[in-house]
């Protein structure tokens, strides 16, 4: 086993290159840490379920509840009225009956990738779209029929919100060698809508299920340190300017600094889990107690709603329900999963492990490196933290890689899906963390990567990248192949 925790030379003799490379590697340096991305937190695991761990240092309660969240987490939950109190109040509307149904596997989603005359012939589960129109004050509002996000299932009795239609179109390009590439560009449109036509000018915002590895660490990272990456690229002379979001967060009760989601719109993996359940799921907590039914949205409103609430006082929620279902309160008063359940689903999304880096000191691997930080990636891509206090113990005070500055980028008009969300513009999105990324074909046989899916590829992933990261772009495309080839054998180190 390597050294961890130290730096160590590489010896020349073992890098079997030539040239200036092996004058760079010969004085450089490895940071042996780096093979633990989790810090002491890291699973050395590798293939289908290497997503799917707790931390290494979780203690025996934390793993036990690690258990019973993965449990709710994973199976499916059944429609209102069923013979199970627990895992009843499905829908009304819905993209999945489980979290583990878009993330399988803790892992990342796919886009629909069967086609029939250049058409999707399949319909996307783990694939959300955002909707919203911009109000009068200029502020986005949810579209008036269908609410903040479009739904492709319901439960029986609802219609289903309506259809999805995505084709691509391949957009060709050329590496400064000649070599020829092709991006394939999206188009998304709503067809068999249930409730009558959308507004016009509808803005809608693709999403794909990222991998859920590593939240807890995220969250971790102090705002102090994000801010301070901002700053940092403030100061600096090129057109690199990150930007925190600013969300309100429903469990700190107040404005915090947004870390979750590819607009960075929430602040902690509580309010993003409970939020999860709520719009893909429609399973109400007590953060998020009413579906989303507009007001055209008949049969929503009037669909069997869970009983499973038993929160602190389930006397009051009881008697709650009851009023609720007498009509003499609002619907939404009681919810479909306890605090007590939900608070586990939490800390196993908040404790799933990331797994140790391979071949991080490869001579490729450690050649990628250098040309990932030649071209400035690691400007956004910042590699590494030491988290701060966290609920969870087991995640406090280590030193980590998750490859990420937790800011919001403009990345330019090919990226851009134009809908505003919280501080966020339409062009720009939050640095997604890199940590994992190679390791997403194993654990779900697809390598698509980017917020929506669209790149086939850790190389279209790049290509893509413009606005604030074209001057990186544009020292990729001047790349040899055997330099492009070792940048991405990096990132898929990662």
């Amino acid at each position: 086993m390597k050294p961890h925790g130290s730096r160590w030379k590489v010896a020349a003799a073992a890098v079997a290159c030539s040239g200036a490379w092996l004058a760079w590697a010969a004085a450089s340096t490895i940071d042996a840490a780096e093979e633990k991305a989790g810090g002491d937190t890291t699973v050395f695991e590798v293939g289908r379920n290497a997503f799917s761990f707790p931390v290494a240092n979780l203690d025996e309660a934390g793993r036990t509840t690690f258990a019973i969240g993965n449990s709710f987490f994973r199976r499916n939950w059944v429609e209102a009225p069923s013979s199970t109190t627990a895992r009843d109040g499905l829908g009304p509307h819905f993209l999945a009956r489980s979290c583990g149904g878009c993330h399988v596997q803790d892992g990342r989603g796919a886009p629909p990738n069967t086609f029939r005359n250049g058409l999707a012939t399949e319909q996307p589960i783990a694939l959300l779209f955002r909707l919203s129109v911009m109000g009068a004050d200029g502020k986005p509002q949810p579209e008036p029929t269908y609410g903040h996000q479009f739904t492709v299932a319901a439960a029986q009795g609802v219609k289903a919100e309506g259809k999805v239609r995505i084709q691509y179109t391949e957009v060709p390009g050329k590496f400064a060698d000649g070599t020829r590439y092709s991006l394939r560009r999206p188009a998304y449109s709503f067809t068999s809508l249930g409730y009558g036509p959308m507004a016009p000018k509808t803005l809608v915002s693709p999403r794909i299920a990222p991998q859920m590895i590593g939240m807890g660490l995220l969250e971790a990272i102090t705002e102090q340190d994000i801010v301070q990456n901002a700053r940092d690229q403030a100061a600096r002379s090129d057109a690199i300017r990150g930007m925190p979001n600013r969300v309100f967060d429903v469990y700190a009760n107040r404005e915090v600094i947004g870390r979750f989601g590819w607009k960075a719109n929430a602040g902690s993996v509580a309010h993003q889990t409970a939020s999860a359940f709520n719009g893909d799921i429609g399973i109400t907590s007590a953060h998020f107690p009413l579906e989303e039914c507009m007001p055209r949205q008949t049969d929503c409103a009037v669909a069997p709603r869970g009983t499973s609430a038993v929160l602190a006082a389930p006397a009051a929620v009881a008697s709650a329900a009851t009023a609720e279902r007498a009509g003499t309160a609002p619907k939404g008063t009681s919810v479909e999963i306890d605090d007590a359940t939900l608070e586990k689903v939490i800390a196993y999304t908040a404790t799933l492990a990331v797994p140790a880096r391979r071949n991080f000191d490869g001579v490729d691997v450690r050649r990628g490196q250098a040309l990932f930080n030649q071209a400035q990636c690691a400007v956004c891509h910042r590699p590494s933290y030491t988290t701060g206090e966290s609920p969870f113990p087991s995640l406090s005070r280590q030193k980590i890689y998750p490859y990420t500055d937790l800011l919001l980028h403009d990345m330019g008009s090919g990226l851009a899906d134009g809908r505003p969300d919280e501080l966020a513009n339409g062009r720009q999105w939050r640095t997604p963390p890199l940590w994992g990324i190679g390791l997403v074909p194993d654990v779900n046989d697809h390598s698509f990567l980017l917020h929506d899916g669209r790149a086939r590829n850790t190389l279209e992933a790049i290509l893509w990248h413009g606005g604030e990261a074209e001057a990186s772009r544009q020292q990729v495309l001047k790349m040899k192949r055997e330099e492009r080839d070792a940048l991405v054998k990096f990132v898929n180190s990662l």
